[in-house]
């Protein structure tokens, strides 16, 4: 796996400069390419193929893109996976709003295509943020590949505007879709997810919920219910940034299989309907914490992650890391907390190039049926 950034602001030459700087190795298999909202994404495509014209290639707009050297704003990072022993298809679903679970079944296809022969598997995903019910996607490929294959990946970002998140799949820029890569591998492939938030105060029950919102919690307006249980400011409960930035760093706890889970609610205001959602499924009856932490928590989260990550690779160094961290992490960790989780991502990764970006979501299932996050740190390590 190499890696390489380009913050040219010409984004034919951005694209071109990194795909070229990324490709260490005589075998590429896949391209990922994350880029800037503000880069042009028809041109860093043609970018990327003026450097290799032929390796599938698959990207996603981002609120800010991962790699050595430091988080980034405004460029291109690009990863470039191959060489012997590993194996790449790809799958693409267009129109997915309002069939989100068939488009998932779509997107698994290209599990069902890979090499048999090959012992590990992972089916990365990288979805339009603006896709509600996300969690509906994953359910359709859990369909499809059963608990044998881990997922990963993450919901295109652009820059905090929350209006035009893209994807690239089939050589082209791509809205209200997703796009799959199943990697398999002769060597392992290791996947491991997790948060720094802890619950406070007694769970609560939703009492009525639909389309990705909550609209009464323990049969009260649930936001009336979220902002009491926490103590909230009077300003929270009247004023739209009050309320964000308030909720920014305190999420919604969601009882999952795998354990309880974070949502963010921090975007989605609804100050008349007093309802409160993040975009994805919050079940009718199910069992919500509110939850807290702070810049330390988030960090011990981070090392904790990537710790597992590794242990899960057992004796094998990995060659690589792809790593998909929340935007609204981001915006409770500022700028130089953002630097610090970089710094704890590096050292793990040690010698390891990685890539990534921050994400309207993140997407990591290792067990049970569900496995898309909010808040989160995902890491996918590569031997």
């Amino acid at each position: 796996m190499g890696v390489a950034r380009s913050a040219d602001t010409t984004s034919r030459a951005a694209g071109a400069a990194a795909a070229a700087d990324a490709i260490t190795g005589p075998d590429p298999k896949i391209l990922i390419v994350f880029f800037a909202i503000k880069h042009d994404p028809v041109e860093v495509l043609a970018g990327v193929r003026d450097a290799c014209p032929d390796v599938p290639l698959v990207g996603c707009s981002t609120h800010g893109e991962i790699a050595p050297g430091g988080p980034s704003d405004n460029t291109v990072v690009v990863a470039a996976i191959g060489g012997p022993g590993i194996e790449i298809t790809t799958s693409v679903a267009e129109a997915v709003s309002g069939r989100q679970r068939d488009a998932g079944v779509e997107i698994a296809q290209c599990a069902v295509r890979s090499n048999p022969e090959l012992p590990h598997k992972v089916l990365m995903i990288l979805t339009d943020g603006r896709i509600r019910d996300q969690e509906a996607i994953l359910r359709g490929c859990y369909g499809v590949v059963g608990a044998s294959i881990p997922l990963i990946g993450g919901a295109a970002g652009d820059g905090w505007r929350m209006a035009h998140t893209l994807v690239l799949g089939n050589d082209e820029v791509l809205t209200d879709s997703v796009v799959g890569v199943t990697i398999a591998s002769e060597a392992p492939l290791a996947v491991s997810v997790g948060h720094g938030w802890h619950k406070t105060g007694d769970p609560m029950i939703v009492t009525s919920a639909g389309n990705g919102r909550v609209y009464t919690l323990d049969d009260r307006p649930a936001m009336d219910v979220y902002l009491d249980r926490l103590g909230a400011p009077p300003e929270a409960y009247v004023e739209r940034q009050a309320f964000m930035d308030f909720a920014m760093s305190r999420p919604l706890g969601v009882q999952r299989r795998s354990g309880v889970e974070a949502r963010n609610l921090s975007t989605e205001i609804d100050l008349e309907g007093r309802s409160i959602g993040s975009g994805t499924a919050i079940d009718h009856g199910g069992l919500t914490w509110a939850m807290t932490g702070d810049e330390d928590s988030i960090l011990d989260a981070t090392e904790t992650v990537c710790e597992n990550v590794l242990a899960e690779m057992g004796d094998r160094e990995p060659v690589g890391l792809l790593i998909f961290s929340c935007a609204a992490l981001r915006a409770v960790l500022g700028d130089e907390g953002i630097k610090r989780e970089n710094e704890r991502i590096a050292k793990w990764a040690r010698t390891a190039p990685y890539a990534g970006f921050y994400t309207y979501g993140e997407i990591a299932r290792i067990r049970g049926i569900d496995g898309f996050h909010n808040q989160t740190l995902a890491v996918l390590a590569i031997s």
